[in-house]
């Protein structure tokens, strides 16, 4: 089973810029005001059209699965807002987080042992 989260963007070419330049996501125009940002098996959709009538809001973390958190660590961290460092949590996987440029918090974890 796949899973795709359609978020609101403040500005689809900013959050283009972003996960393209910032995070090194693929991203494709999927449809009118809406994106598709990918990378490792993940998909986001982004809109910036005003479907809930309200600001982006998310009270919650999304987490990526990445092989080599080390290293995905070492090549974003001087492009934008870390949320929390890369670190090993007491639930068994190595992670950190960023703030997108919509005030999304994305976390991107390994898990022990791989």
């Amino acid at each position: 089973m796949s899973l795709s989260i359609l978020l609101r963007c403040f500005d689809i070419e900013q959050t283009r810029n972003f996960y393209e330049s910032v995070l090194g996501f693929s991203t494709a125009s999927t449809a009118d005001s809406t994106i598709t940002v990918s990378k490792y098996d993940a998909r986001l959709i982004f809109t910036d059209r005003d479907l809930w009538s309200t600001n982006p809001i998310f009270s919650g973390t999304i987490y990526l699965a990445v092989a080599d958190v080390d290293r995905y660590f070492s090549v974003i961290k001087d492009k934008t807002s870390v949320a929390w460092p890369l670190q090993d949590m007491p639930y068994g996987s190595r992670e950190f987080a960023v703030t997108d440029c919509n005030g999304y918090l994305i976390a991107f974890q390994q898990a022990s042992g791989g």
